[in-house]
């Protein structure tokens, strides 16, 4: 049985936690926390085994949480580590921990690619590079803006390939979790450089894309604006919304007015922390003209990339094919049934 150990707590620790921990066929050795705070109870209180730096551990428990251990004991035990740690932290744990203790280990979005800092050589998109993961020891998890372009990105480029020219991209990224404390500032900030561009272009490396990333006083979701120029004439709204008909993590909603109303439902509905897992693509907004196709889709943020995470774990550590992970993906977060819940209540 597969060992698994989350090394960080925070809004996509959590989140994964959650996730394999229901996984009955692998043994999820627990949760590896560096501060006290109201996380440390919420872990707790799901059942989650605690473990901690080796100097910490007497602070944690005089304020009675209970330790199962520390965090370097707790990797060693392990087959993989989830790393979700907060941002350019990945690098250090592998250095200081993952690579002296042999332990493969899976990155997330927000960690090097390249440069001095590099974690891994390789960034996961489920939808287009799933086998390419087969059995490789470190690899980072593309964030969710990047998750949620290769979703909408690969299926087009499946059905209409060359007859497309050049992808444009908004984000409109919203500035914190719904769960964050920190201030939300009334104020629209702009990236000069994404790194969204790039990352995606790791993968899809033939793509003539173009992004630019905007940050918005909103907790709700992201909302992508996606530009597609065509060599000749666009397709037809219906042609082009059948290309996602049957695609996994990817809903087709007619009404919504904001992408507060989506997550408000998703609350509503009792979703597990109010994620969806999946883009959500606002047919009402396409619009075509000559050689133009203009849509939005809204980005379930940190929902977005725990599916995923769970799919990269499958091909790291057993080389599943790709249906048969997508059955079990399906099995622990039930996305379809999310999707057509979702469909119903934003139908036209």
């Amino acid at each position: 049985m597969v060992k698994v150990f989350i090394n960080g707590y925070g809004n996509i620790g959590r989140r994964i936690a959650t996730a394999f921990s229901q996984d009955k066929e692998i043994q999820f050795i627990g949760v590896g926390k560096y501060s006290v705070d109201d996380r440390v109870k919420d872990a707790v209180d799901r059942n989650f085994p605690l473990y901690v730096p080796a100097n910490m551990v007497s602070k944690f428990k005089e304020k009675g949480f209970p330790v199962s251990g520390n965090i370097s004991n707790a990797i060693m035990e392990s087959d993989i580590v989830i790393d979700a740690a907060k941002d350019g932290y990945g690098y250090d744990n592998k250095v200081n921990l993952y690579e002296p203790l042999n332990k493969a280990a899976i990155f997330q979005g927000g960690e090097d690619n390249t440069g001095v800092r590099k974690v891994a050589d390789v960034l996961h998109n489920s939808r287009v590079n799933y086998k390419d993961m087969f059995k490789k020891k470190y690899v980072i998890q593309g964030s969710c803006n990047v998750s949620g372009m290769g979703r909408i990105l690969q299926p087009m480029i499946e059905k209409y390939g060359s007859e497309i020219e050049r992808y444009d991209v908004t984000l409109i990224r919203r500035s914190a979790d719904l769960e964050d404390l920190k201030e939300v500032k009334d104020s629209i900030e702009w990236d000069k450089n994404p790194h969204h561009q790039d990352d995606v272009k790791s993968f899809l490396p033939m793509v003539n894309l173009y992004v630019e990333a905007y940050k918005v006083p909103s907790r709700m979701m992201h909302l992508h604006q996606m530009t597609v120029r065509f060599k000749s004439a666009a397709p037809d709204k219906e042609s082009f919304l059948d290309t996602y008909e049957k695609e996994f993590g990817v809903a087709i909603l007619s009404n919504a007015r904001g992408t507060g109303d989506i997550r408000r439902k998703a609350i509503d509905l009792g979703f597990e922390h109010g994620d969806t897992n999946m883009v959500h693509i606002h047919s009402d907004t396409i619009r075509t003209q000559d050689d133009t196709l203009k849509l939005l889709y809204s980005d379930d943020q940190t929902g977005m990339v725990i599916p995923e995470n769970y799919l990269l774990f499958q091909s790291m550590l057993y080389g599943r094919p790709a249906r048969d992970a997508y059955r079990r993906t399906e099995a622990i977060f039930h996305i379809d049934k999310k999707r057509k819940t979702l469909e119903e209540e934003f139908k036209a």
